[in-house]
């Protein structure tokens, strides 16, 4: 009885197989951000590909927000916080400060906990396991403007709740210690819970804009934020072009 082989998979285009290489190197580290990384030149010779070749790896991965071009210099390996072109994760202490105006944080919350099996599965923990969980209120000019329910993987930031979020933010921390690779994000209009909304100081029929965001470093989950913003006081912004 012959067995039947399983199928394989279709060879990458070239540009994609350029692309893949610098992509697995960075995901690999081998290139820290603002690190040069080879030349257009040098991949076409690694690679026996054409320069217009190579040139749509690297308008890909600039794309994605993993490389930085600067004409006339190279490419660089870009932030490992950036997830797009056109997407950031901004510290919130930065972005209120940006309008002039003054932020301040509540910490209603900050200590240790043991993973429930839902959140376990979502950080790549074992249920019962040690997790960190903190709950703080931002204001900006003595207004409430986000609730931040943050659980976060003690494996990435070891030393998350000794840090005091009065003077710094949770983000702006995780960015310096634990530098993530990916984001996911989902954004919706929702209500507040009756917690939320008792912290945010607004009614419980009042309209949020809710984010929940979970970012990771290679295959390891670093945190999970449910963001809960009044909607008459936040606006989502963006930008495209065609």
């Amino acid at each position: 009885m012959t067995r039947s082989r399983a199928p394989t998979a279709p060879p990458l285009a070239p540009y994609a197989r350029v692309k893949q290489h610098l992509k697995d190197a960075l995901a690999e580290g081998q290139y820290l951000p603002g690190a040069l990384m080879p030349s257009e030149a040098e991949l076409v010779a690694r690679f026996g590909v054409s320069r217009m070749t190579v040139n749509r790896a690297l308008r890909e991965l600039q794309s994605e927000g993993l490389v930085d071009r600067v004409q006339g210099v190279g490419t660089f390996a870009a932030p490992l916080h950036r997830v797009a072109s056109t997407l950031t994760i901004r510290d919130l202490h930065e972005e209120i400060t940006t309008r002039g105006h003054r932020h301040d944080a509540l910490v209603h919350l900050c200590r240790q906990e043991r993973a429930t099996a839902a959140l376990a599965a979502r950080l790549g923990l074992a249920a019962g396991e040690p997790v960190f969980h903190t709950l703080i209120v931002h204001r900006e000019n003595g207004v409430p403007l986000q609730c931040e329910d943050r659980y976060v993987n003690p494996a990435c930031a070891p030393g998350y709740l000794q840090v005091d979020f009065t003077r710094t933010t949770p983000t702006h921390y995780l960015l310096e210690v634990a530098p993530f690779w990916r984001a996911q994000y989902s954004i919706e209009a929702a209500l507040p819970s009756a917690q939320e909304a008792r912290l945010l100081g607004i009614a419980p029929g009042e309209p949020c804009l809710v984010v929940v965001r979970r970012t990771e470093r290679r295959d390891t989950a670093i945190t999970i934020a449910r963001l809960v913003h009044p909607g008459r006081l936040y606006t989502l912004e963006g930008a495209f072009t065609p």
